[in-house]
């Protein structure tokens, strides 16, 4: 219990940062602007359960991908956690995510924008896929990857909740507000960074100087 509770939160605050739904309520508001409740509803509910067997595959095959490419863990962590500083950057200064939505775009994606650019790359990009590879590899016994995979699916059900309720959320926290929240998840999400960057490159300096010596 001492040990699934600290990873249950540590998954739980990474997910929900990279995910970042309060960030993502404005380019939805505005992918979906003009369509009904029922059309939006079912926009969230299929972008959130892609998102969701798309993280949860990559989250499990990580490490086959690691054997077949000839890729270390420990140079995955240190290439994940400079993409989750970026991502943890972007937020603390209150910026939203790189995809820019044109307006020929949007009507390309009007069919279906629930894969994207709403469930890939905004819910699911590449910050998210390789926490829940890591995050994996951390996880010692079926007990840690069973709280990771439940971790990921009360993430995503909080992220269907938020979008849904996303004209009454923004009109209640407000711009100020939004911003305050994002600002906040940024600098957590830079501190898991460099906690992941640190333990890629550890590994790699001790072999170094014992090489050396």
């Amino acid at each position: 219990m001492d040990t699934i509770l600290p990873y249950a939160l540590l998954c739980f605050t990474s997910f929900f940062t990279l995910t970042n739904p309060l960030g993502t309520m404005p380019v939805f508001l505005t992918m979906t602007k003009g369509l009904d409740e029922s059309e939006r509803s079912n926009i969230v509910k299929r972008a959130t359960l892609i998102s969701f067997f798309i993280l949860v595959t990559f989250t499990f095959c990580g490490q086959f991908l690691f054997k077949f490419f000839g890729i270390s863990t420990n140079g995955f962590r240190i290439a994940a956690g400079i993409i989750i500083l970026k991502i943890g950057y972007d937020m603390l200064q209150a910026r939203y995510t790189n995809t820019k939505l044109k307006n020929e775009e949007i009507k390309t994606y009007a069919n279906d924008i629930s894969i994207t650019p709403l469930s890939i790359p905004m819910l699911c990009g590449p910050g998210a896929i390789a926490n829940g590879i890591i995050l994996m590899d951390d996880a010692d016994g079926w007990v840690l990857k069973i709280t990771l995979v439940s971790v990921i699916a009360i993430v995503y059900i909080l992220t269907y909740i938020i979008l849904r309720l996303s004209t009454r959320l923004v009109r209640l926290i407000g711009e100020t507000g939004n911003n305050v929240m994002m600002r906040l998840m940024g600098l957590i999400l830079m501190v898991i960074a460099v906690e992941c960057f640190v333990g890629g490159i550890k590994p790699i300096m001790i072999d170094i100087i014992k090489g050396a010596v």
